[in-house]
């Protein structure tokens, strides 16, 4: 349906910023942390998320899994020591969320986490 109207040009791009064009391609969520509610903002040029977070390093304090999914059950991605550093981007309902130290990304409960 026409409305007499031309069609508008496209946006510009500021310096830095990033353009909306064309298919994306998502990077491997095994290694980079993205969910549909949150990123890692060392990401925010290739996903689109409504927040981004920098993570936060932190010890694990007592030894556990990283898991693929926040549940006991899930699929272990890792086991990690007590001592070793993760990088959270969300700690919320009793897990955390971000990179463990070889760069997967999963959950671990929050409980196992050094204040």
């Amino acid at each position: 349906m026409a409305t007499g109207r031309a069609a508008s040009p496209p946006s510009p791009i500021a310096d830095g910023g990033f353009p909306l064009a064309g298919p994306s391609e998502h990077p491997d969520p095994a290694t980079h942390a993205y969910r549909p509610d949150l990123a890692d903002v060392a990401l925010a040029g290739r996903v689109v998320a409504p927040h981004y977070a920098e993570p936060l390093v932190r010890a694990i304090a007592i030894a556990t899994l990283l898991h693929s999914t926040p549940d006991d059950e899930a699929l272990p991605v890792a086991s990690l020591e007590a001592g070793v550093q993760v990088r959270i981007l969300d700690n919320s309902r009793g897990w955390a969320w971000g990179y463990g130290p070889d760069g997967n990304v999963g959950y671990v409960r929050s409980e196992t986490l050094a204040s």
